[in-house]
Parts: structure tokens; C-alpha cells; sequence
């Protein structure tokens, strides 16, 4: 996927290497499948043609059908054709860490974080019974923090242009997306903050509106735009001082 994964559990058992195990068996079995760079993943052969979507798997066919839904509930700002051929990466990561969360929880590990480059799974607490502590990089300024939230039982995305430049594109213009700098939405599940996170940085400075709508449905945000200004949602886990 393109990034590093870290995983903490809070938890004492002789069963945990076998826990992380797992979980890096499934994320990279899903960078097999979902990868737009090794030419022999299932999302490449579909590219191609040499695959029909009802031939692919049962997680291709899920990953397609949401990256649809996502589509029509983002008024076509979250889109995975946005660049031309399939990518169903602003999904598949959410929903990955989203996954392997819950493949700990049947496992019985309650208490844990997975971070994938930014895209943060909470469960539970903290070893010391303390919620989670995440800091949101300042896009502009990489030593500092714009935020430090508090969680215990939820999911933080964050998407920028601070990291990897103008790699999200405005599908309505076909060019890279203007006005916001960074998006950081928190909410309930990962594969949808994250997938809104990416929508709302394509949107620009009309994704203020779009994403203070969302508050209704659990999920949380803070925003920096492209002059420095700075949004938050009045539900946003800000950790206390």
C-alpha cells in the first residue's frame, strides 16, 4: 500500500506474535490484490481486461461496490476513476486497518492501535487505561501539531498535499484539487473517514459545508486550508491539556 503500518497492542499474551502475524498476512495479501504498481494484482488484470468484475474476488467486488456508493453519496468527488484507470486505493486502506481491527477484536484483542501511514484504527485503551493520544501533523510546519485528539473506540484519516504534493484530483476539473491543505476526519469506522477525508480535499473550501454535515452521522473534522485558516467540527475529540 505504499506505506508502513505500525501496531500496538495493549495487551499481555503469549499469543500476540501470532496476532501481528495475522494482521501482516492481511495487509499484505491486500497490497497483492489491491496494488495499482505489480502488475499481477487482481485490480491490474481488471485494468487489463483479462478479468470481468463478476470473476473477481469477494473483497475486489466489495471494494468496487462501495468506491460506487462513495461515488453517488460524495456527489462524485470521491472517485476512483479520477485519474483515469480503476484505483480504489482512497477505499482500500481504511478499509484494510478497518479489517484488521476487527480480526483482533474476534481474537480477543479488545485494546489496540494500528496506524498506516496516518490512517489510525483505535480500540479500547491505552496500557495504562488511558484513551489514545493522536497528533495531526501541521501541513505546514513538519515539527509541529495541529491538533492532539483523544480516542478510544474510533478512526482518524487525515489526507494532504503536504506529503506526497498534488496527488488528489478534483474530478470535476481533472486537475489537482485547490483550497485545502489537509483534512482530517474522525468518525467510527476507517474505511469511511478515510474515503471522506479524500473526497472532502477534492471538494476544496466547499467540502466546510459538506463536512459539517457529516457531524450528524458520527463523523468528526478539522481542516486547514491552502491560506492557513482552521476549521474544526464542534464534536472533534480534542484531547484535554
Amino acid at each position: 500500500m505504499g506505506t508502513a503500518v505500525s501496531i500496538e497492542l495493549a495487551a499481555t499474551s503469549p499469543d500476540l506474535p501470532d496476532l501481528i502475524s495475522d494482521v501482516c498476512a492481511w495487509l499484505h495479501a491486500v497490497d497483492a490484490r489491491f496494488s495499482t504498481y505489480r502488475d499481477d494484482s487482481e485490480v491490474c488484470r481488471l485494468r487489463r481486461g483479462e478479468l470481468k468484475p463478476a470473476d473477481c474476488s469477494p473483497d475486489l467486488q466489495h471494494v468496487l461496490s462501495a468506491c460506487d456508493a462513495l461515488w453517488h453519496d460524495t456527489d462524485g468527488y470521491f472517485d476512483a476513476y479520477a485519474r483515469g484507470p480503476l484505483d480504489p486505493s482512497g477505499y482500500v486502506k481504511g478499509w484494510s486497518v478497518e479489517v484488521a481491527s476487527e480480526r483482533l477484536v474476534a481474537a480477543g484483542c479488545a485494546n489496540h492501535f494500528i496506524n498506516a501511514g496516518g490512517d489510525i484504527r483505535t480500540r479500547g485503551h491505552q496500557a495504562d487505561g488511558t484513551p489514545w493520544r493522536i497528533g495531526i501533523r501541521h501541513p505546514s510546519v513538519p515539527d509541529r501539531l495541529s491538533w492532539v485528539l483523544a480516542l478510544t473506540d474510533g478512526a482518524v484519516a487525515t489526507s494532504g498535499m503536504y506529503e506526497r504534493g498534488d496527488h488528489v484530483i478534483n474530478p470535476r476539473t481533472g486537475m489537482p484539487s485547490k483550497g485545502l491543505r489537509s483534512v482530517t476526519v474522525v468518525g467510527p469506522t476507517l474505511a469511511m473517514a478515510d474515503a471522506y477525508a479524500t473526497a472532502a480535499l477534492a471538494m476544496g473550501e466547499p467540502a466546510l459545508s459538506w463536512l459539517a454535515k457529516l457531524a450528524t452521522d458520527g463523523y468528526e473534522s478539522a481542516v486547514v486550508t491552502d491560506d492557513g485558516r482552521a476549521f474544526t467540527s464542534a464534536g472533534l475529540p480534542v484531547a484535554p491539556a
